[in-house]
């Protein structure tokens, strides 16, 4: 007999039929579902490394760009205070973010840029070098900048320092709120009563959203002014902020 060569041994050979199995409606649409879960899931958590994160970090580059133009603008000599660069800086150690530009406006736009604006509307804000009022200003609590996210660090008796090209401004915490409407306008009045005081004076008012990663109130903390000192030609600090 002839022997079979291993072709044709393998040619003989069945190959059993793979069943197919249908896939229960039920079990597909759970799995789609879950797989949208996931893809969803990564969006979401893409857009808050983004407004937590990548926002903070091109707020702080805003920031740093435009605080640079109004100390080189202040390099230049005597002049007109400019409201639209921006009139100074503001210091409060207890935040721990360093100083943070100051400039005319709350709104979104000018605060996305990772600085402090003061109130021009519905109360319009005083100027420190004003003889009394209520130098009042807002910055976000999280994300562009987040320039008062640590808020809630500052205590009554804590210093709070405003910088301007020829004198600095030294306030001290006299009163907060931890949480109020974001309706109440009577905080950052010229006289702000709601903090205890009673007669006009030279007050600083800090505002911003609380709880931390919503708007729904407000936080505030009041300073009243108890000394300035001119600005030597090094720029020396307060003792405060030493």
């Amino acid at each position: 007999m002839a022997a079979r060569t291993e072709h044709e041994e393998r040619t003989d050979e069945r190959v059993a039929p793979v069943r197919r199995t249908s896939r229960h409606p039920v079990a597909t649409a759970v799995s789609i579902f879950g797989e949208l879960l996931i893809t969803g899931g990564l969006v979401l958590g893409l857009f808050v490394v983004y407004s937590l994160w990548w926002t903070n970090v091109l707020a702080d580059r805003e920031a740093d760009k435009q605080g640079n133009t109004v100390r080189d603008r202040w390099a230049g000599g005597p002049g007109a205070l400019d409201t639209g660069d921006g009139i100074g800086f503001l210091h409060v150690p207890a935040m721990k973010n360093g100083e943070v530009l100051v400039k005319k406006g709350t709104d979104t736009e000018t605060l996305n840029n990772g600085i402090a604006g003061y109130y021009t509307d519905p109360v319009k804000s005083a100027l420190p070098s004003d003889a009394q009022g209520n130098f009042s200003l807002a910055a976000h609590r999280d994300g562009h900048g987040a320039k008062f996210h640590n808020i809630d660090k500052v205590k009554k008796g804590d210093a709070v320092v405003f910088e301007t090209k020829d004198t600095w401004y030294v306030y001290k915490v006299y009163a907060e709120l931890p949480e109020t409407s974001k309706f109440n306008v009577d905080a950052i009045a010229p006289v702000p009563k709601e903090s205890g005081v009673k007669k006009a004076g030279r007050y600083i008012t800090l505002t911003t959203c609380t709880p931390v990663y919503t708007s729904k109130y407000r936080y505030i903390v009041w300073g009243e002014l108890v000394r300035t000192e001119k600005v030597d030609r090094d720029r020396t600090k307060p003792v405060e902020l030493r």
